[in-house]
């Protein structure tokens, strides 16, 4: 990535912080991220801090890697949740996006103007997230809780550049009879990011010379989102169960490629569905990311991403789960196989007011 190109994508405030965006855990991938309401183990730190209080294991711990161009990028996640008691849970996250060994040829060529390759050196660029999550379910009104974020970022780019960030996530969730409501407010505080730079003299000359504007140390702001989502899960019998789930994700910072985009919000919908026995093994399936984009006749039509997935739960103790999908980009990039892994570390009995 080069530092020009990071420098610009700066003013875009809109998609400051995006790989926060991406989604964590196969089964959140898989059913295109339509998870605010569902979510109910160690990745709600992540989809709604309030589903945390849903977990049915004292302990849980997820961890998930993935590669996006070809490999070019690499994208992390861990997580970590305590179960408190019956109405309280706590949770650590980590989350990266990265891309390691970026050649830096600003020194390839000498003060003679010889091209010299020993002169090459090597650089990462990342994005880093910490959440610290607690979620509360409430006693007196069955099915409700409530939970929030604390977001810890910084980013860097190699030596030249780094940003230290922070930012608010509040969740809600209700659950009453199979019908499952969520919303979170991601950012709700707005997030922001403190860029620093540091240019050497070469570096600087390089700016000049090649007319490029030099960077200043500024402040970039995220703007509030709000995720809203719906589902119900029905009961077949014989331990057969199948959960529909829709979401609806709003942004307020101007038109976006979103189905629903206007000057003051855009909305962009997305469907999930997962088939299941007996918290066992699951099928799952999700339409998203739907845009419109130009024809060859100059016409709009709409685009979505289609992904896939299988879950196998082992002896109620390991969670594997698997996910073919895009990483929630529809681009000219491949589709990739995405795995993770939930473990639970030690049972905890369900209290019966405890939804």
């Amino acid at each position: 990535m080069a530092l020009a190109g990071c420098v610009a994508g700066m003013a875009q405030n809109k998609y400051s912080n995006e790989f926060l965006s991406l989604g964590i855990g196969a089964r959140g991938l898989a059913m295109s991220n339509t998870m605010t309401a569902i979510s109910d183990d160690v990745t709600s730190a992540y989809w709604n801090p309030a589903g945390l209080s849903r977990m049915d294991k004292r302990y849980q711990l997820a961890l998930m890697h993935a590669e996006y161009f070809a490999g070019i990028a690499k994208y992390d996640y861990a997580g970590v949740a305590y179960r408190v008691d019956d109405h309280s849970s706590v949770a650590l996250s980590y989350i990266r996006f990265g891309v390691d060994n970026i050649m830096n040829t600003t020194q390839l060529i000498d003060a003679q103007g010889n091209v010299d390759y020993d002169r090459i050196s090597y650089f990462s660029t990342s994005d880093n997230a910490l959440l610290l999550s607690y979620a509360y379910a409430f006693s007196k009104v069955e099915g409700l809780a409530l939970g929030a974020n604390a977001k810890i970022i910084y980013r860097n780019i190699g030596k030249f550049a780094h940003a230290w960030g922070f930012g608010l996530d509040f969740g809600l969730q209700y659950h009453h009879k199979g019908w499952q409501a969520g919303a979170m407010l991601r950012d709700g505080t707005s997030s922001f990011n403190a860029w620093s730079y540091q240019l050497t003299d070469e570096m600087l000359e390089t700016f000049q010379r090649t007319g490029n504007e030099l960077p200043e140390n500024s402040l970039e702001l995220t703007m509030p989102a709000l995720l809203l989502s719906g589902a119900k899960k029905v009961e077949f019998g014989k331990g057969f169960n199948a959960t529909f789930a829709l979401g609806l994700d709003c942004t307020f910072d101007g038109r976006r490629n979103n189905l629903v985009s206007t000057s003051v919000m855009s909305m962009d919908p997305h469907f999930g569905m997962e088939f299941a026995y007996k918290n066992i093994v699951a099928l799952r399936a999700g339409l998203g990311n739907f845009q419109k984009e130009p024809d060859f006749d100059g016409k709009n039509r709409t685009t979505l991403q289609i992904n896939l997935g299988l879950g196998v739960c082992i002896k109620g103790f390991a969670t594997i789960d698997y996910a073919f999908t895009d990483i929630g980009d529809l681009s000219i990039a491949q589709y990739s196989h995405i795995f993770s892994l939930k473990l639970a570390i030690d049972k905890f009995k369900k209290n019966k007011n405890h939804d």
